[in-house]
């Protein structure tokens, strides 16, 4: 073989291994970025609409996680849960009476419950970021929840806007209390009757 055959088989070599490299590397990114989709769900949407890049954007996803990592959480024993469900039920059925303020407690209760559970509370940007690790979904309504309740302060929420925010209140607590492995689900009948109170107090609004 002379010498030149050797270059252009060398050549060839490395222009085959480089290629594969970058096929491999695409792969890779392809699956984080599915991972980091399969996981955050509308909050991966979220954080492309903030970023100035989609590697941005998944680079802020993984540093939530590694945080989420950090944070030493802790279940609640029967006696905690117990009175963070009896203190929901009184916050739907105070809605029936008092809407304005029935957010406004079910704002403050979601921080207590939060903070039970060992997360950090000071900055809601940050609690909603921890919280998104693992509930993604209920999150996102989280802040749109968050929104109506700041809303509600100026005094531009209706009634439909302040049942909405406690619905996704309400998802929010059910999901720190069911998040701890050896306890039963709440009572469904109680909530399914405030809820029903609830959209007959929207009706006679």
């Amino acid at each position: 073989m002379s010498n030149t055959t050797l270059i252009i088989v060398i050549i060839v070599a490395i222009v085959i291994v480089a290629a594969i490299a970058v096929v491999g590397y695409r792969l890779a990114q392809q699956k984080r970025t599915t991972r980091l989709r399969e996981q955050y769900g509308p909050e991966y949407d979220r954080a492309l609409d903030q970023a100035d890049s989609p590697r941005e954007a998944e680079s802020e996803l993984r540093d939530r996680s590694k945080r989420h990592e950090k944070l030493e959480l802790r279940s609640l024993d029967s006696s905690e849960r117990e009175d963070f469900e009896r203190r929901w039920s009184d916050v739907q059925r105070q809605f029936v009476d008092d809407p304005s303020n029935a957010v406004r407690n079910a704002d403050l209760l979601v921080v207590e419950v939060m903070a039970a559970r060992g997360y950090p509370v000071e900055d809601f940007d940050q609690r909603a970021d921890d919280l998104s690790v693992s509930h993604p979904e209920v999150t996102q309504r989280y802040r749109e929840a968050r929104r109506i309740a700041q809303a509600n302060k100026d005094g531009n929420a209706d009634t439909e806007d302040l049942r909405q925010a406690v619905t996704s209140y309400r998802s929010l607590v059910q999901a720190l209390l069911e998040d701890d492995g050896d306890r039963s689900p709440p009572n469904r009948t109680q909530s399914e009757h405030d809820n029903k109170q609830m959209t007959e107090r929207e009706t006679k609004a």
